[in-house]
């Protein structure tokens, strides 16, 4: 075996021309540990984030970005019980942020935050599912969403409301999901959305059309300024969960506990790896290979080189989906 690697390391912030392929050592591995060959990795933004240099303390450079892969075991460390040559996925456990991450050829993670599969799946539907399928189950984890009950995803052209839409579809779930642009009702319905509907003034007044009796639950991806509103739309003992802020508001500035509806429920999800067992991974996966579930990827992009691609179009907030790199 080599020495060395193909991989875009970083030791300071870039634009997108900045993304360029060098030559780093192999990493070993130790006690606990598990080196994975690299097939894929989604193109998430928190590495556009980190890319502008723009990250919270728990980033620094030199840095491998990429919080999420699937590939093979490569090598295991001692105390492992994996076997080289599986299928796994992996994501987070400071992935890409506070350790290297998968923009290479190998990469290095601890045993807990690999999840092994066995799918007939292409790499490019795989390498789209370790970080938006682990929000994804890990937030309807949190509202305990069941069939037939209804479920708002506000926010629902994120690759994570996309992905939370078809996983209540296929559960069984009513699911309304917004989006701020009217273009966007194929993507969101194809997915699975029973309504697809405009986030504007009218939204609360829509969503109560819908349920009249309130929403069993609702996923907040949009703001926590938000929260009032969508906390306003759900029954008695049903659930929020915030999860995400694509408008970069994280907080709401003089928040009352007593602005929280009586009787409903205000959770959040921030999610790990082990949020997402094997076993739903795999039904996750039986049920993308039957048609019942449907993945949304914009774009896929062949080897290091494409990654700038990909970057690029990220940032252009085009179609939604997600953007995934391929190296297999």
């Amino acid at each position: 075996m080599p020495d060395t690697m193909r991989a875009i390391r970083l030791t300071g912030p870039v634009d997108v021309d900045g993304l360029t392929i060098s030559e780093v050592p192999i990493p070993g591995v130790r006690p606990g540990q598990v080196r994975i060959r690299v097939t894929a990795f989604g193109i998430n933004e928190s590495e556009k984030t980190s890319r502008e240099g723009k990250s919270d303390a728990d980033f620094a450079f030199p840095r491998i970005l990429g919080i999420e892969a699937v590939g093979v075991i490569d090598a295991v460390g001692e105390g492992v019980d994996l076997e080289p040559g599986s299928k796994v996925a992996t994501m987070m456990g400071g992935l890409g942020r506070s350790i290297d991450g998968s923009y290479a050829e190998y990469t290095v993670v601890d045993a807990a935050n690999v999840i092994p599969f066995e799918t007939s799946l292409p790499w490019d539907i795989v390498g789209a599912l370790p970080e938006m399928m682990q929000t994804a189950h890990g937030a309807l984890t949190a509202v305990q969403l069941q069939p037939g009950q209804s479920i708002l995803i506000h926010g629902g052209t994120s690759t994570v409301g996309l992905t939370a839409t078809a996983i209540a579809h296929n559960l069984g779930a009513t699911v309304i999901a917004t989006t701020r642009n009217p273009a966007h009702f194929d993507v969101i319905t194809h997915a699975g959305a029973d309504h697809a509907i405009l986030d504007n003034a009218a939204l609360p007044d829509t969503v109560r059309g819908l349920a009249p009796a309130g929403l069993d639950a609702a996923l907040e991806f949009v703001s926590a300024a938000a929260l009032p509103a969508t906390l306003a739309l759900v029954r008695p003992a049903g659930t929020v969960c915030f999860v995400g802020a694509l408008t970069g508001q994280w907080t709401i500035p003089d928040f009352s506990p007593f602005s929280i509806p009586s009787g409903v429920r205000l959770t959040s999800y921030a999610g790990a790896a082990r949020d997402l067992p094997a076993a739903a991974f795999d039904s996750y996966l039986k049920a993308i290979e039957a048609g019942n579930l449907h993945v949304t990827i914009a774009g896929t992009y062949q080897g290091f080189d494409g990654v700038a691609a990909a970057h690029r179009a990220l940032a252009s907030g085009g179609r939604p989906g997600k953007h995934v790199v391929v190296l297999a």
